[in-house]
């Protein structure tokens, strides 16, 4: 008789080999066809709501690890949140203006971009981003993300466009919008101003230059030990940026610091006095004395000679003067850097930005005129030098803005645009109050947005481009006072919701404005505005244009989750926009993850050949590997990634789901509806699994709940790992195999094992989904034909309130294990010696002294069977040859010996009864009258 036909041998279709490159594209499909979404927001109306709002991602290329691992985290929440009982909706959300898509289209234009009308490149421009959502959405369905594809919110949505429209002129009927010169940041390559959010740093080289400004105005009343010098007086600057040098107005000293008079050969210069060592030895000059020291205060209002133009600058005082470098004196030029604007309204200096939009010098730059930025430094200098002006020369590498699209250097030119202002309203007061509200996660995002919003400068709303939401500011063209109407407004917004913004660009501004309209000033002729938006403005309102607009949305939404670079993008842009008219944040919660990097901890660039495609790793792991590996990192540092490191990941879903697959196999004979067993009925070994599990339950749970993903991922690889495959499982199969099929303590296990591996799959379905979903199947008997209601995202997390906490049972558990381990040990050598070949050959033999020794008393079988040999005794005294003292248990020695008796052909252990039992001489007595029952 083949002993082997008697065993309940696990058996399950569930394959150890996934396939998930070929199964996933399949449970996509089913859901799609099956609208499981859908069904999933239907069975979910009458819950309460938890509201994920989806930052958009721009419409321009294909998706990145950045943008897969952002969507995967947004997945995992929010299908965590509906098996925690929640609806939670997820509308999907694309950025689709702006000149990262106009610079692309004009690639494809050509010649032709320089002929075709706004409108026609316009249409261009929707048709490209068309074609990217379009990529991008099946990207990111492929990676297992349910959400209304069908549905997204696209930011050049006539709709949309509407509520842009709408939102900008609450600003501006609230006077939050204002227009003037100042400097902002411009790409003379993309001749458009920037906003901070668009600006990205980059090391670059730049001339670093020491100038003298000879001083016109005589300073002996003020520093006495000049009277009488007949040297000539100077005050000396330090900068990177010659070519502002035409429009220097002044130069500041800080008032709190004490400069320095120098004598330099027949010169005398004026510098910070902390600064006169470091700077002459950087210029090499050792012959030199301190002549005297003095405040800078009584230099206020003085004039220097600028050092190459027929004009005065003025000495004024600031703040922002450092000695970190320099001289402690800084060139001012009001027209190209924010300080220096400040500092020249106060002084009331002129604003002068000598150049055009393609950063090419005007005639207000006199002999400069018709030259660009990288040569003209170069001429400057050389000027400088020749006028005997010009102290030191030398490159410097720094951090400089570079234009986010373009990735070219870009300048601070001083351009009249239209701005949000962080005053106007007390916009920037009411915003960090808003900020305190919020819950941030990590908890030092509100320390970082709180820095940004007390320090930057009013929000440039205007971008000098084609494709975007025009301002929708209408100037009398008599005296350019702007048309504040909110009737004017209400039908721009009704226009563009019916024609999307192209209404602008097709009607003439009179088509906008009701009849007999008139400007305070008489005249009756308006002109429109021909800027467009900031994108960030775009997107910023989309808490109005999608939260309040969509019924199954709310604002402020439960959690906004980015990039950490959001913190001074859509954050605060959507903080801002909506503070700024609704007097609150658009969110109560904020999550930010780091970068995704390589392997190494870099950035990811192509010039560094380091790029890792989300496509080629699904082809090659599977989605589901991606998805773990989101699970696994801790999303508040930059996250590595790498082929090694989804390997490694690889191998962990492999434990995950051999672990499944025997829970699997082991319940193909187990109804839970007729062979459930009662709790009076489980074994000790039974209820600490269960135990165990319960304890799973509520750390997976309460993980998910504070977006602690990696926390469930060691927990699922622990408990997969550990708990199961390494103790439970193992310490079972004897149970599950060799029992007769409905044995009490096999219904036991499988009672144990049915839970485990319900509650498993529940927990597993919001990260590894189409894993869950193919094991449920298999649990619950469905197959493609079941209705889609019966899949594993319609269930709930699994309750464990009935399973209470026994401390008595985790001591002595604990205690159990504790012994294994140590018991482990001594097996482990003893195979290594040869004494015996597998655990089961093997009597365990224990000596013990007092409490441990009252503590073991009739645990041996239950010993026996967590060590999984054929037997285990109690010895009361012990042969020190022959036994081995635990290094880690008082009171503790073992001895490991061939166990008595002939090995059982179905079981394998050893038993003096093999042999006993006339009809099954090779078997135990346990295993005979198993196998008689069965004939029987």
């Amino acid at each position: 008789m083949d002993y082997r036909d008697t065993l309940n041998l696990p058996k399950t279709g569930f394959n150890m080999k996934a396939s998930l490159t070929q199964k996933e594209p399949q449970y996509l499909e089913r859901w799609d066809r099956e609208k499981l979404y859908e069904k999933l927001q239907q069975a979910a109306a009458d819950r309460p709501l938890f509201t994920l709002h989806d930052g958009p991602p721009y419409a321009n290329g294909n998706i990145h690890l950045g943008t897969a691992f952002n969507k995967v985290l947004k997945d995992i929440i929010l299908k965590s949140r509906r098996m925690a009982g929640f609806n939670a909706p997820y509308v999907p959300g694309w950025d689709c203006h702006g000149l990262p898509i106009e610079h692309n289209v004009d690639k494809e234009l050509g010649e032709r971009k320089e002929v075709i009308s706004t409108l026609e490149k316009r249409g261009a421009c929707r048709r490209y981003a068309e074609q990217w959502i379009n990529a991008q959405k099946a990207q990111f369905r492929r990676l297992g993300v349910l959400g209304d594809w069908d549905n997204p919110y696209l930011t050049m949505s006539y709709g949309y466009e509407a509520a842009i429209a709408r939102e900008f002129n609450r600003f501006l009927l609230n006077g939050g919008v204002i227009r003037s010169k100042k400097p902002v940041y411009w790409c003379s390559s993309c001749r458009t101003a920037l906003a901070e959010a668009e600006v990205e740093y980059y090391n670059h080289s730049s001339p670093s230059i020491y100038v003298k400004f000879p001083f016109a105005d005589d300073l002996s009343e003020i520093i006495p030990e000049l009277a009488g010098q007949e040297r000539k007086v100077s005050v000396l600057i330090w900068t990177t940026t010659p070519w502002t040098l035409p429009a220097n107005m002044a130069v500041a000293f800080h008032p709190d610091f004490v400069y320095a008079a120098v004598a330099v050969r027949d010169e005398i210069w004026i510098l910070a006095k902390e600064l006169v060592e470091k700077c002459f030895t950087e210029f090499g000059i050792s012959d030199y004395s301190i002549l005297c020291t003095f405040s800078a205060k009584g230099l206020e209002g003085k004039k220097c000679r600028h050092p190459f133009l027929e004009r005065d600058s003025l000495i004024v005082l600031a703040d922002y003067v450092t000695a970190d470098s320099g001289t402690g004196c800084v060139h001012t030029a009001p027209g190209h850097g924010t300080d220096d604007y400040l500092t020249g309204l106060r002084y009331g200096l002129e604003v002068l930005s000598p150049l055009d939009d393609a950063g090419q010098y005007t005639g207000e730059a006199g002999k400069y005129a018709g030259r660009r930025i990288p040569m003209v430094n170069r001429e400057i200098n050389d000027d400088m030098a020749a006028a005997g002006v010009l102290v030191k020369e030398s490159e410097i590498d720094h951090s400089y803005p570079h234009c986010w699209r373009c990735k070219k250097p870009v300048i601070y030119r001083a351009t009249k645009q239209w701005f949000i202002s962080m005053e106007q309203n007390e916009l920037r007061q009411k915003a960090l109050a808003a900020i305190k509200a919020v819950q941030w996660t990590p908890a030092w995002g509100e320390q970082r947005i709180q820095g940004m919003v007390e320090g930057r400068p009013d929000w440039c709303l205007s971008r000098q481009r084609s494709w975007g939401v025009p301002l929708t500011v209408l100037t009398c063209a008599s005296c350019g006072d702007i048309l504040k109407n909110a009737e004017v407004c209400a039908k721009i917004e009704e226009l563009f919701a019916q024609e999307g913004a192209d209404a602008w660009f097709q009607h003439e501004a009179a088509d906008f404005i009701p009849v007999g309209t008139q400007c305070a000033c008489g005249s009756s002729k308006f002109e429109k505005e021909h800027d467009i938006l900031d994108v960030w403005f775009d997107s910023g309102v989309s808490h109005a244009a999608v939260l309040e607009a969509r019924p199954e949305l709310r604002s402020p939404a439960d959690l906004y989750l980015e990039g950490s670079d959001q913190h001074r993008g859509w954050f605060q842009s959507s903080l801002l926009t909506s503070v700024g008219t609704r007097d609150c944040a658009p969110f109560k919660g904020v999550l930010t993850h780091g970068f995704v990097v390589d392997g190494k901890g870099k950035k990811m660039s192509k010039s560094l050949g380091n790029v890792i495609l989300p496509q080629e790793m699904i082809d090659k792991f599977g989605a589901e590997i991606l998805r773990l590996w989101v699970a696994c990192e801790d999303y508040r540092d930059d996250v590595k990634v790498s082929e090694e490191i989804l390997r490694h990941v690889a191998d962990a879903y492999r434990k995950i789901r051999n672990t499944v697959r025997f829970l699997l196999s082991n319940l193909s004979d187990f109804d839970p509806a007729k062979d459930s067993v009662g709790p009076e009925q489980l074994r000790e070994l039974d209820r600490w699994a269960l135990a165990r599990y319960a304890d799973f339950v509520r750390r997976t749970e309460r993980a998910y709940e504070s977006y602690e993903f990696h926390s469930i991922y060691h927990n699922l690889i622990n408990f997969c790992g550990i708990t199961i495959s390494s103790l439970y499982a193992d310490i079972l199969k004897d149970r599950l195999y060799c029992s007769g099929t409905n044995a009490p303590g096999r219904r036991a296990a499988q009672t144990v094992l049915h839970r485990i591996l319900d509650g498993l799959l529940r927990l597993m379905a919001p990260i590894l989904s189409v894993t869950a979903a193919e094991a449920w199947e298999h649990l619950h008997g469905l197959d493609e034909n079941s209705p889609i209601e019966q899949s594993v995202f319609f269930a709930a997390f699994p309750k464990v309130d009935d399973i209470t906490t026994d401390a008595e049972l985790d001591t002595r558990w604990s205690r159990l294990l504790a012994l294994r381990g140590e018991i482990t040990k001594v097996l482990e050598a003893a195979r290594r010696d040869k004494t015996i070949g597998l655990s089961l050959d093997a009597e365990v033999l224990l000596c013990a002294e007092g409490e441990l020794a009252a503590f073991l008393v009739g645990k041996e079988e239950l010993l026996r069977e967590l060590c999984i040999v054929s037997s285990l005794k109690m010895a009361s005294t012990a042969d020190e040859a022959a036994f081995t003292a635990s290094e880690e248990i008082t009171g503790l020695k073992i001895a490991v010996r061939p166990a008595p008796g002939g090995k059982c052909e179905r079981c394998w252990m050893l038993s003096p009864s093999v042999g006993q039992d006339s009809e099954h001489p090779a078997l135990c007595s346990r295993c005979a009258a198993v196998v008689r029952n069965l004939a029987g």
